[in-house]
């Protein structure tokens, strides 16, 4: 499962995986990170997973590096037969087009569909977050239905806000805080996807699983304003994971 083991500066250990993004490289990740949270190393600070490795940090101090890299190569059997924890799907509430919206109609009638039908194929995949990155509480998604692939802009915007929900390539995503972007924006969220102030400050986790969901500009502005008082305006459900799907 584990492809390489190599140190990243002096108090990290970047752990490899097959190269390629997809959901059973995933997995093994997943897996791999759960079973370093369940060792609970005391010499270990954090680790942070992304599309093809994970990257453990470690305290010096307490352990040499070629000390943590043998044990964790000895987690890699172990790490390949954990039955995985169940996965939170988590539906996220999105006004489709107009102001909050801009590139909808535009996207649309690149692809030559009806706006109904980008809403249609953007809220029917549920989406992998593999990684969380760019900027606090930014999910990477896997799963945008191939014939929403969109170019990002030409001349990126100076401003998007946050909750804009937007195409680029091949992957969509939600901005979480107002930033510079060249995405093509069709939506917007009210969800928080950061909150500095709460215990767990990220709305997502990587192994989540998203969905979208339309809602009228009423809804919409209901919505918000719970978001505004710091209630969750997101449904959060969990699914059983398949017990077998590290065996390979």
């Amino acid at each position: 499962m584990i492809q390489s083991i190599k140190p990243a500066g002096d108090r990290a250990v970047r752990i490899g995986f097959k190269e390629e993004i997809s959901d059973t490289v995933h997995q093994h990740i997943r897996s791999f990170c759960a079973v370093l949270e369940e060792e609970n190393h005391s010499a270990i600070a954090e680790w942070v997973p992304a599309y093809t490795s994970v990257t453990v940090f470690y305290k010096p101090e307490l352990v040499k590096y070629d000390e943590i890299a043998l044990w964790l190569n000895g987690l890699s059997e172990r790490a390949g037969t954990s039955v995985s924890r169940p996965v939170r799907v988590i539906s996220v509430p999105v006004l489709y087009g107009g102001e909050k919206g801009p590139d909808l109609s535009r996207l649309a009638a690149r692809h030559q569909l009806e706006e109904e039908e980008v809403i249609r194929l953007h809220t029917e995949p549920g989406y992998l977050v593999y990684m969380l990155g760019f900027a606090p509480g930014f999910p990477y998604l896997g799963g945008l239905s191939d014939r929403l692939h969109t170019p990002r802009l030409d001349k990126p915007r100076q401003k998007v806000s946050a909750g804009s929900v937007g195409i680029a390539g091949e992957q969509t995503g939600i901005y979480p805080l107002d930033s510079p972007g060249g995405w093509q924006l069709i939506g917007h969220t009210p969800a928080r996807l950061f909150d500095p102030d709460k215990e767990d400050p990220f709305l997502f986790r990587a192994g989540d699983r998203l969905r979208f969901f339309a809602v009228e500009k009423e809804e919409y502005e209901e919505l918000l304003a719970r978001a505004e008082d710091g209630k969750s305006v997101v449904k959060i459900e969990t699914e059983e994971a398949d017990a077998n799907e590290h065996a390979n």
